[in-house]
């Protein structure tokens, strides 16, 4: 199990590596779009696109490392007064049959939804440089199967702790 572990924990950190990459391309298309617009008088068709679209992708892409890293925000006032077994008891509750089935139907939709606009060469029809979407879809699919597959591996691991915070576990 541990092996399995492992390797969702690596597939997340990659698609992180990936979020920061698409970081850098939204700050170098914004600052091109703020350039081209303000100093030469030529804005571009595709800034919005671009900064919605990696905007987009860096937060989905990145979801599955920051749970894997406790960095999502979490409100534990409540949790904080139970015994440590059961926290862990609740959490993998939670992150398990609840959590993870919610986050498979997203994943299973976002990709039914990739690959349609694959098939159909789907654009982006409010936009007047009309990109792809695929792409766009495809990492937002790949995103929520890492998220799905990281809750279902964090679930497990509170279930498998013996008297440590589930809380401030890092692997």
């Amino acid at each position: 199990m541990s092996g399995l572990f492992k390797t969702v924990d690596l597939f997340s950190k990659f698609l992180s590596r990936i979020a920061e990459i698409v970081t850098l391309c939204l700050v170098a298309s914004m600052i091109h779009e703020v350039v081209a617009r303000y100093v030469f008088n030529a804005p571009t068709l595709w800034a919005f696109d671009i900064s919605y679209m990696c905007t987009g992708t860096l937060f989905v892409l990145g979801a599955a490392w920051a749970l894997h890293e406790d960095a999502h925000v979490r409100i534990d006032f409540l949790a904080q007064k139970m015994p440590l077994r059961l926290r862990s008891l609740i959490e993998g509750m939670v992150f398990v049959f609840l959590l993870t089935p919610i986050y498979g139907g997203l994943a299973w939709f976002g990709i039914r939804r990739a690959w349609r606009a694959f098939a159909t060469d789907e654009v982006e029809m409010v936009s007047p440089w009309a990109p792809l979407v695929w792409p766009f879809y495809s990492l937002l699919a790949l995103g929520l199967v890492a998220l799905t597959l990281q809750l279902a591996v964090q679930g497990l691991r509170a279930f498998t702790l013996t008297g440590k915070d589930s809380f401030q576990l890092k692997v």
